[in-house]
């Protein structure tokens, strides 16, 4: 039988409970990290703050002033800006003085295209399948079964802020689609 010595190094009751600690929080550091995104992938997105609105950006990501923008475009001009969730929308402008206090989605109801403005035409025509928008953005040829949404443009410290539409659409007497 083998007798125990003094001579074997015993570690000391605190290094043991040093070392549990340790690896206690090794293992639930590895486990937050682990876990953390799954359970965030699992709880919804907060909506924004008062509105739900969002300052529109430039193709740059810049915020778009409304004195700079009218500056550089003339009356009747469809600017695409990225606007609510961070889809294309158009800017549309009346006189030199002010913008449409509406803003126009710019992704096609029928697959997703973005759909460009044809001045020529003066109607949005998507270049995906043939799917053709009056000036204001409603549906006037298929196959695009809706007309484009809708966003309120305001104007904010020389700002241009987009805000959800939920009232009627004015081009269809309708409640939206899209709220």
């Amino acid at each position: 039988m083998a007798q125990f010595s003094e001579s074997m190094d015993v570690p000391d009751m605190g290094r043991r409970q040093f070392m549990n600690l340790l690896t206690f929080g090794t293992v639930t550091g590895v486990a937050a990290g682990v876990l953390y995104p799954v359970v965030n992938y699992f709880i919804p997105p907060a909506s924004g703050g008062a509105g739900g609105g969002s300052v529109a950006k430039d193709e740059l990501g810049n915020d778009v002033s409304l004195s700079k923008f009218l500056s550089s475009h003339n009356v009747g001009d469809r600017t695409l800006v990225q606007g609510l969730k961070g889809d294309p929308t158009y800017i549309v402008v009346e006189t030199k003085e002010a913008i449409a206090d509406y803003g126009i989605n710019a992704i096609c109801t029928h697959l997703g295209c973005v759909v460009p403005w044809n001045v020529a035409e003066n109607k949005f025509k998507c270049p995906c399948h043939g799917s053709q928008y009056d000036a204001t953005g409603k549906v006037v040829r298929g196959p695009a079964p809706k007309s484009l949404a809708l966003a309120h443009a305001n104007v904010n410290d020389d700002t241009i802020v987009l805000t959800p539409w939920t009232e009627t659409d004015f081009r269809t007497n309708e409640n939206p689609w899209w709220a």
